[in-house]
């Protein structure tokens, strides 16, 4: 199991309201994106802050880019008094986004995510349109150069998919 499964798997079985977005939630759908930390959107609410924390504190999160021998904690406290947060676990890096540019938060991920079987983990995964939005709107080098490609998925989903125009019943 890597280090994602393990992140991933201690979520969903602590039964953590998030939605996989990000590079990961790319990936997921296709693209060829390679991503060195799991991007996830999690419900702002103090039950789901616990619900992370049982699920991440047994892997040690920090904040990350912070000097190693500077002890930060990182708990249930940190997440209700912040949004987006950058750590580093034992299992890699995680970044927990309470908002994301160009979606909102939780409830405005869910609309259209999709539930996905991810190694036998069912997680929730943002859509397509729900990645390329947040990456357009966060407007940096490495997302527009991921554009393309997402927006080609995109393109190839619609046409598996074709509009329903009501008259082929």
């Amino acid at each position: 199991m890597t280090g994602f499964e393990r992140l991933l798997n201690a979520l969903a079985e602590n039964q953590a309201k998030f939605i996989i977005v990000g590079a990961y939630a790319a990936i997921a759908h296709g693209s060829t994106q390679r991503t060195d930390d799991l991007d996830i959107c999690y419900e702002r609410t103090p039950d789901n802050y616990k619900n992370i924390m049982k699920a991440i504190g047994p892997f040690h999160p920090r904040p990350r880019d912070l000097p190693g021998d500077l002890k930060v904690p990182f708990d249930e406290h940190s997440l209700a008094q912040g949004t987006n947060f950058t750590l580093v676990t034992d299992h890699g890096k995680l970044d927990l986004l309470g908002e994301m540019s160009g979606v909102g938060g939780y409830k405005e991920a869910l609309v259209d995510a999709e539930v996905i079987n991810l190694g036998g983990i069912i997680c929730r995964v943002a859509s397509l349109d729900t990645v390329i939005r947040s990456k357009e709107a966060a407007d940096r080098p490495k997302d527009r150069a991921s554009l393309p490609e997402l927006k080609a998925l995109q393109m190839m989903n619609k046409l598996k998919r074709p509009e329903r125009d009501g008259h082929d019943r």
